[in-house]
Order: structure tokens, then sequence, then C-alpha cells
């Protein structure tokens, strides 16, 4: 959505490895914001964006369209994606959220009509839906993921990061620690689950962050593991969302056995 920062580059720089010429979308889209969130104050960088892109000389082309050209008449049909997809995590605190993603990620690539496109995995959740909505229309894009790219404290990097006022940046690292904290437990033998998640909830908590959820979950689904499959070595992953302040923040991290 614009206010471009070096891990977007990075997906532009990993998709130049898969095929040229490289496309570049910015498009805040209307449609995945609910009402009370923050589509007028979005940051809209667009010359800034521009200029970035031309320093970097992996991008072609850089389509973005305005919302006239997106949605010239009111956007009726849309996806929506089933319960256990978009309706879980993100979707739960976000309803409209991944009906507003996939219905514009469906019409950006009927535009540019890409054979690969890349996705970061900070998004975790988005990711899975994109490529699921793939799968089942069998459109012809091969997705691929950008691993999570990270400011030097460990915060990923996110455009509204510039919400954070000094004091909230300075905390805001903590999110990703407290991941990192899960899997060491998980790691070292802890498989209570609903142990781990509430004892991350509380960590947050206790520092001043509301808590939307911190939770493990399936890699391959996102849905919650059995104890058995915890203790079997499924590959796991742990989502997390708060708000630190007047801004809110999303982090996941891959968690797999040795």
């Amino acid at each position: 959505m614009g206010n471009l920062h070096s891990a977007h580059l990075s997906l532009m720089k990993m998709a130049r490895q898969h095929g040229d010429p490289v496309v570049a979308s910015i498009f805040v889209n209307r449609l995945q914001f609910g009402p009370n969130e923050d589509f007028d104050k979005y940051p809209r960088t667009l010359a800034e964006d521009i200029e970035k892109l031309e320093r970097e000389r992996d991008v072609y082309v850089l389509f973005a369209p305005n919302e006239k050209e997106m949605y010239p008449e009111p956007q009726n049909f849309k996806i929506q994606p089933p319960p256990d997809q978009g309706g879980i995590l993100e979707g739960k605190f976000r309803p409209d959220f991944f009906t507003g993603v996939s219905t514009v990620v469906l019409k950006l690539f009927s535009c540019v009509q890409p054979s690969v496109a890349v996705f970061g995995k900070k998004d975790y959740q988005q990711l899975m839906v994109v490529r699921n909505m793939c799968r089942q229309f069998q459109l012809p894009v091969r997705i691929l993921a950008h691993e999570t790219v990270r400011d030097a404290d460990g915060l990923a990097l996110s455009s509204r990061n510039r919400y954070l006022q000094p004091a909230e940046r300075a905390e805001a690292p903590r999110l990703y620690a407290t991941l990192l904290e899960v899997q060491e437990a998980l790691l070292s033998g802890n498989t209570d689950v609903a142990q781990l998640e509430a004892r991350a909830v509380q960590h947050l908590s206790s520092r001043g962050w509301v808590v939307d959820y911190v939770s493990l979950r399936r890699q391959r689904d996102l849905l919650a593991p059995t104890r058995e499959e915890v203790e079997g070595g499924e590959p796991l992953v742990v989502l997390a969302a708060a708000k630190l302040g007047g801004t809110r923040l999303i982090d996941n991290l891959e968690i797999c056995k040795k």
C-alpha cells in the first residue's frame, strides 16, 4: 500500500530473481479497512516511493491506480475466504479485512497478470489466504514468500511503525522478544499451548500493550494444534497482534522442532 521501506524493496529484489520485468503495485485499498481504522491517515508517499523504486532499479513498471480506476463502480462482487481461514486471528478482530485483501489482490492480478508474486511472511495469514485463493481459482500465479525483514532490535518493518512515539518505539521490539520466549519454552519441552499463550499475553499486558491475541497454530493451515501434534514436532507458528498506544502491530515466528 505504499510508504515503501526496505522490506518492500526486498520483495522486489526477490521478484527480480524469478523473472523480468518486475511490476510493483501501490494502492491503498479502502475495502480492507474497518470503519474505525486508519484509512484516512494511512501514510501516502507516492513521490517518495517513486524515487526509491528508481534508485533500486529492480522495478520496470509501477502500477499505482487511483480508486476510480480500481473501483469504477461499486464493488458488489467480492471474494469471501472461508471462516476457518479468514475468520480467525486477524479476521476475528478485523472482520472485513481478508475479504478486502482477497478482492483487491484478485483485481490486481487480473490487471497485471503476473506469473510470480511475492508476499512477506510478516502478514502470515494474508500469505496463506492469497495462496489458497490462487489454488482454488486455478490462477496461473506462483506465490513466493519472503522472510520478515526486521530492524536491528528485532522490530518487524511496517509502514505503521511511523505512528509510534519515541517511548513506544523503544518498547515495540518486545513483541518479537515475547514470541522468541514462546519458542524457547516450547523447544525446552513445555507443550502446554494455553499456558504459553496466556503467559505471553500477561507479559505484554503488564508492559502496557493491549493484546488482541498471541496464538500458537499449525503452519500448514493456521488451525490450533492438538497436544499430540505439539509433542510430535508439528511445524508451528506463533502469531501476535497488539496495540501499543494507538498503533496496532502484528508479528509471527515459525517454530520447528529439530
